[in-house]
């Protein structure tokens, strides 16, 4: 062989070896926006801590919000690329065209309790009073009429204020400034430690009701196939690992959701108990039915619109990430 054509083999070959290692450690870069600090979340971060965002390829930066609007705004604009949110603007805006869709489940029912004032003892006494909601379009606004109902009261003989995410709702309680707010846990835990009225859980009253989920705008999602399904693959070993490791988990869930680590195990084990997680990611007929029933008796979505999952449902990403 030609000593110039070994000299550039040897090149070659030099060059491979140097490039290997920055092709090994390439990822691929997503902000992933949530909605606040509570343990929907948890598989997100034990996803991240645990390493396995990274194992996928993906470097993940996941961003605390205080409410939905702004995060799917973000979806649309393509600063971040996917959420772990509420569903119901998604729903309503996808019989309108919309773009975002729901590819997998976390919560399939509420954690909350409805947490109020400590001269509050019954949901009867709840009339008259003021709610604060996340927002007036979607999450804890829709239980509003269920615990109306079981209050014995209209739902038009309470003020509801949309104010934002758990957190800031736990801080409008100490202020006075709601009377009742559906809190989950560990703020719930904590809001009774502090001597508020736990006036129990909103499962009881809604056992069935697609909460968090994950959610992606398709005209980026629909380009990135591999990214999404991979995605949702490490978040599946997340809630895997968040189950299996209690231990390593509440101290996890201690820093995320600035809690102590009683609370944060006792709620892992709340989670566990009550079937509050979709351990697959899946997501149920009966949990996405719930929601857009409670949404046309709101007035979000017109009573003859029919219920057609495939409009702001794609479950084709989870199917892809399971093979």
């Amino acid at each position: 062989m030609p000593r110039r054509i070994l000299s550039r083999s040897i090149i070659n070959a030099l060059v491979v070896l140097l490039i290997m290692p920055m092709l090994a450690h390439a990822q691929t870069t997503l902000r992933v926006p949530v909605v606040s600090r509570t343990v929907f979340y948890m598989p997100a971060w034990t996803a991240e801590k645990q390493g396995f965002f990274k194992e996928a390829g993906l470097d993940v930066n996941i961003e605390v919000y205080d409410g939905s609007e702004k995060i799917f705004h973000d979806l649309r604009a393509g600063t971040h690329q996917i959420a772990i949110a509420l569903i119901e603007s998604v729903i309503a805006e996808s019989y309108k065209g919309g773009t975002l869709r729901i590819v997998a489940g976390i919560a399939k029912r509420p954690p909350h309790f409805i947490i109020a004032q400590p001269e509050i003892k019954t949901l009867a006494d709840l009339k008259g009073k003021t709610i604060g909601v996340v927002s007036m379009h979607e999450g804890t606004t829709f239980f509003v009429a269920d615990i109306a109902k079981a209050g014995g009261f209209a739902p038009n003989d309470v003020r509801v204020e949309a104010v934002g995410g758990s957190p800031t709702r736990a801080r409008l309680l100490k202020e006075r400034k709601i009377d009742m707010g559906l809190q989950p846990y560990p703020l719930s835990y904590e809001a009774e430690a502090q001597g508020f009225t736990n006036l129990g859980a909103m499962a009881k009253l809604v056992p069935d009701y697609q909460f968090v989920s994950v959610i992606v705008d398709q005209n980026w999602a629909s380009k990135n196939r591999a990214v999404v399904a991979a995605f949702l693959k490490a978040l599946r070993r997340g809630t895997e690992y968040m189950f299996a490791h209690t231990d390593e988990s509440a101290e996890l869930g201690a820093k995320e959701l600035r809690t102590s680590p009683a609370f944060a195990r006792r709620a892992l084990e709340d989670t566990l108990s009550m079937d509050i997680m979709s351990r697959d990611l899946s997501l149920t007929d009966a949990s996405l039915r719930r929601v857009f029933s409670i949404m046309q008796q709101a007035g979000a979505l017109a009573r003859e619109v029919p219920f057609e999952p495939a409009k702001f449902v794609d479950e084709s990403y989870l199917a892809e990430s399971r093979k």
